[in-house]
C-alpha cells in the first residue's frame, strides 16, 4: 500500500483543499469572475454535499459499523442500501460539491483546477485502499457490489 493511503484524513484533505482554493484567489484576483447567483448556487451545492453526507452516516450507523475511514478494521457489516444504492461514496461526493459550492462561493477559475486534484487524490489514496480492504473482508458480495453501484455517481 502507498504511504500516503489512508494517512490523511478526507476532512482533513477538504480543509487543505478549501485553504488551497482561498489563498489562490487572494493572490490572483485577476481570475476572478461574476456569475449572477453564485452566492445561492454556493450555498445550494454544501447544503446538498451535507446531506449527502449526512445520509451516508446514518445509513452507516443503522448498520452500526463505523463511518470513520481512518478505522477500518472496524467495519463490520457491509451498507449497500440507501443512498449507497446510488454511490459508493455519497460522504466522498458530499465533500466534493461543497468544495463545489466553494469554488462558486469564491468565483475564482483556479478554484475549481483544484476539483479534479482532489478527487483523483481522494480516488487514488483513500477510496482504492478502502475497497481494497473491503474486498478482502467481504470478498464475492463485495465485487458483486462494485459492479451494480458507480464509485461516485
Amino acid at each position: 500500500m502507498n504511504t500516503l493511503a489512508l494517512k490523511i484524513p478526507p476532512v482533513a484533505q477538504v480543509i487543505i483543499t478549501a485553504a488551497a482554493m482561498y489563498g489562490i484567489a487572494k493572490i490572483m484576483p485577476s481570475l476572478q469572475f461574476s456569475l449572477s447567483g453564485s452566492t445561492v448556487l454556493a450555498v445550494s451545492l454544501g447544503v446538498i454535499g451535507m446531506s449527502l453526507g449526512v445520509m451516508g452516516v446514518t445509513q452507516f450507523r443503522k448498520a452500526q459499523t463505523t463511518p470513520n475511514p481512518q478505522a477500518l478494521e472496524k467495519v463490520s457489516s457491509l451498507v449497500t442500501n440507501g443512498i449507497y444504492r446510488y454511490s459508493r461514496n455519497p460522504m466522498y461526493l458530499g465533500l466534493v460539491l461543497i468544495l463545489l459550492g466553494w469554488a462558486f462561493y469564491l468565483s475564482h477559475f483556479l478554484a475549481f483546477v483544484l476539483l479534479p486534484v482532489f478527487i483523483l487524490y481522494m480516488t487514488r489514496f483513500q477510496i482504492q485502499p478502502e475497497e481494497q480492504v473491503m474486498a478482502r473482508k467481504f470478498g464475492k458480495t463485495y465485487q458483486a457490489y462494485l459492479n451494480k453501484v458507480r464509485r461516485w455517481i
